[in-house]
């Protein structure tokens, strides 16, 4: 039998919608993976699971959290960047996996602008600059005016080289003509900054809050584009350095082939998750703010926050391996 043309075409078009079909109309019919970059009981594992919770409830499956923790949220970028894209596998990660690690790591056994699709943001925390609680600075200006008058003798500690909270100092530093010396920490530098062993640390809110309120260090500036609602007297740094700003934030990746149906109602979910009263209230009293984007503007925040970290590796030749 022989088949014209037209035929033909109709056949695969209508294998075409088929596959579409298995692909997005019965999805999800299993639970869904999602891959976390951390250990279980930080932060992003936390807001994972709080996310994972309710998208499970709105989809009718169970959303599964695997911890995958290496490399700064590299090995579970890898791990999903490999996994089928079939819609029930996910990553959760910082967005610093995507705005730092492909700058200050040599070689990525994937690419993460080819290998993964940005899909949803979950939440976001600026940083506060805060200094030792027996120190002499008790704001920016006191900070760079001292630093200015003894180069090289202040010091800031960080969470490692590229890490945030180097990358952020080193940018203020740029910008205020100052010299300090850096001190990376593989572990948490809370207890050296508490005890006065080192001079200034940019912290996380969630973290650097609870030791501000007890007096155990001394807020400088916030990181963020507004001053911190909890800390309305703690300037912002961009009000000394206009267009010094950061947040940190998290989000969901995907493998780059999966359907965009699929990747679209995800999206969707979370936005929806993300002014849910309940998950908005549970995020803010961990001092952080819930972060619902479209995927346009996820993959705009991702490149705005690499041009910036990218430019600063850059000029300081920091990598970590």
């Amino acid at each position: 039998m022989r088949l014209s043309i037209k035929n033909i075409l109709g056949l695969v078009l209508g294998a075409a919608c088929t596959l579409a079909g298995a692909q997005t109309g019965d999805w999800p019919s299993k639970p869904i993976k999602i891959v976390v970059g951390f250990a279980p009981g930080t932060p992003p594992d936390i807001f994972a699971r709080l996310y994972g919770d309710y998208v499970g409830r709105k989809l009718g499956q169970a959303v599964v959290v695997e911890n995958k923790p290496g490399a700064a949220g590299n090995l579970a970028s890898d791990a999903v960047a490999k996994a089928p894209a079939d819609g029930y596998t996910f990553l959760y990660n910082l967005s610093t996996a995507f705005t730092i690690n492909p700058y200050i790591y040599a070689k990525l056994p994937f690419d993460p602008d080819k290998d993964l699709t940005p899909v949803a943001t979950t939440m976001r925390q600026g940083l506060v600059l805060i200094a030792k609680p027996n120190g002499g600075a008790k704001s920016v200006k006191d900070l760079v005016t001292e630093a200015k008058a003894k180069p090289g003798t202040l010091s800031h500690a960080s969470y490692g080289a590229g890490s945030p909270s180097h990358l952020i100092v080193e940018w203020l530093k740029d910008e205020t003509g100052t010299d300090m010396v850096h001190v990376p920490y593989r572990t948490s530098p809370i207890a050296d900054i508490v005890g006065g062993q080192v001079d200034t640390l940019m912290e996380p809110i969630a973290t650097g809050f609870p030791l501000i309120s007890s007096g155990k260090a001394i807020p400088l500036a916030f990181s963020g584009s507004e001053r911190f609602p909890a800390l309305p007297n703690v300037p912002t740094l961009s009000e000394m350095v206009p267009g010094l700003s950061m947040m940190s934030w998290h989000g969901i990746w995907a493998p780059a082939a999966t359907p965009a149906a699929i990747v679209n109602r995800v999206n969707a979910v979370f936005v929806e998750a993300s002014k849910d009263a309940d998950v908005s209230k549970r995020i803010r009293d961990l001092n952080s703010e819930p972060l619902g984007m479209s995927r346009a503007e996820m993959a705009q925040a991702v490149k705005r926050d690499a041009e910036i970290y990218s430019r600063i590796v850059k000029a300081k030749n920091i990598k970590v391996d």
